[in-house]
């Protein structure tokens, strides 16, 4: 396995050796000082962990259909019968993986900036969101909208201006040295957060269900902390993207 000059581990030229390096980092993680500069193959390589990703979810929705033909009933997520609208899918192919990623892993890095960039703009928001409530006045859904937006606004710019002033900062060697740790909780958490998506009544027999969820944020924060966060975006919107257009196609035929 070798690295890159910024200390990450490099590309591999084929789909196996991507997928080897990336059992590799699973046995012992580790955190480079940097990921890379975007680059041509870091996408290649982001590609090849996709079909990776793919190939789990093959096999877990495998193993899920083998487990009801058995008789055994798996809960519905609350989105199940919902209407696929325009707003769902936007909201689920762009804003979640944006979200999601810089939330889940955008700090995984180790580096001042990011690190601190996370902990200073939830508490901004929180401050934007209370002044736009109190001068804003009422509860209406125009001045919720309102807050939100502020809200994401600030914590935005209080990110990059942190991010931009840390910028020359390698990752912390502290966190460096815990990086197995927070790799794994940033997993779990990744995974455990969609449990939500189930009726609060059958969210510990839904447990099972959000293994999917574990093994794509494994792959996720292999590919922040290598590649850099645009390469685990990339990857999450192309991953919740496909199994969107699976079920809108599913729906069109049964239609």
């Amino acid at each position: 396995m070798t690295t890159s000059a910024s200390g990450a581990i490099a590309p591999a030229g084929s789909i196996m050796g991507e997928w080897r390096q990336f059992g590799r980092f699973l046995k012992r993680p580790t955190l480079p000082p940097r990921a890379p500069m975007p680059r041509m193959a870091s996408l290649l390589a982001t590609l090849r962990l996709l079909l990776l990703d793919f190939a789990i979810m093959l096999a877990l929705l495998a193993i899920a259909g083998i487990v009801m033909a058995a008789g055994t009933e798996l809960p519905e997520t609350a989105i199940a019968g919902m209407e696929m609208t325009g707003g769902l899918v936007f909201a689920a192919v762009v804003v979640a993986p944006l979200t999601e990623e810089i939330a889940f892993r955008g700090w995984l890095s180790g580096r001042p900036g990011h690190v601190l960039a996370i902990v200073l703009a939830i508490p901004a928001a929180l401050v934007a969101v209370t002044v736009t409530s109190a001068f804003a006045g009422g509860g209406g859904l125009g001045e919720i909208w309102l807050g939100a937006l502020i809200g994401v606004s600030v914590a935005v710019v209080v990110a990059l201006i942190t991010i931009y002033a840390l910028r020359k900062r390698d990752a912390m060697g502290w966190f460096q040295r815990l990086f197995p740790l927070f790799f794994w909780l940033s997993t779990l958490a990744f995974s455990l957060i969609h449990i939500f998506n189930f009726p609060a009544d059958q969210m510990v027999m839904a447990l099972p269900l959000v293994l999917p969820q574990f093994a794509t944020g494994a792959i996720l924060g292999y590919i922040r902390v290598n590649y850099g966060l645009w390469a685990s975006i990339l990857l999450h919107t192309l991953h919740n993207g496909t199994f969107i257009g699976l079920v809108l196609l599913a729906g069109q035929a049964a239609g």
